[in-house]
């Protein structure tokens, strides 16, 4: 009896305003089931979640109604900036956790990890692809500031912690152009349809 093959891991990334929480849903109109890094953050924050005991015992003004509140958290950390580290120490093992219990219960040839920050924090070596998302400077920047609350200053604030889209795009396995909704959905089409050619060369050569 052989053991049942684990799914090609490819990793999904791209910095804010590249059409990377866009481009994750086309995977899943695929049929490719897709495990969102921020998504399983929201659930450890949430009421009962994971994280929310953790990060009381350190930070119990963070938690309103049961729940880790993110503004507090930011606010937080904004006076103090080593309580970044303390805090990531709890969630980065959870999401790991999260992760590994999404990739047991996977039942496709493929999964896409969705990961804002991964090659920032290395997360490229657990996973076999990445492709990365991207679109022209000017197209990122009006798509980001169009967000409601969102600033200048906020926006560089956030594109000074995050690799830059050409150092990305050129560790990438695969590029994904979000400029049109069609050149995305047609690129994803193809990386599927490359991957699975893979697979079957590799089962070919076994």
């Amino acid at each position: 009896m052989t053991a049942a093959r684990r799914p090609f891991r490819l990793g999904l990334t791209g910095s804010i305003g590249m059409g990377k929480s866009t481009t994750a849903e086309m995977f899943r109109r695929e049929g490719i089931e897709v495990w969102d890094a921020d998504a399983a953050v929201h659930r450890l924050y949430a009421r009962g979640g994971a994280a929310v005991r953790h990060i009381a015992a350190l930070f119990p003004q963070a938690i309103v109604d049961g729940a880790v509140d993110r503004a507090a958290l930011r606010a937080i950390i904004a006076r103090d900036p080593s309580a970044l580290e303390q805090i990531e120490k709890i969630v980065h093992p959870l999401v790991a956790q999260d992760r590994q219990a999404f990739l047991r219960s996977a039942k496709g040839d493929i999964v896409v990890l969705d990961i804002p920050l991964l090659f920032e924090t290395g997360a490229e070596r657990d996973v076999d692809a990445v492709a990365v998302v991207t679109a022209p400077p000017d197209v990122q920047r009006a798509r980001v500031l169009a967000r409601p609350g969102m600033t200048e200053e906020q926006f560089e604030t956030i594109l000074a912690k995050q690799m830059p889209d050409e150092e990305k795009r050129r560790r990438a396995d695969y590029i994904i152009e979000t400029t049109t909704i069609d050149n995305a959905r047609a690129a994803v089409r193809a990386i599927i349809d490359d991957i699975r050619r893979r697979l079957a060369d590799a089962r070919d050569r076994a």
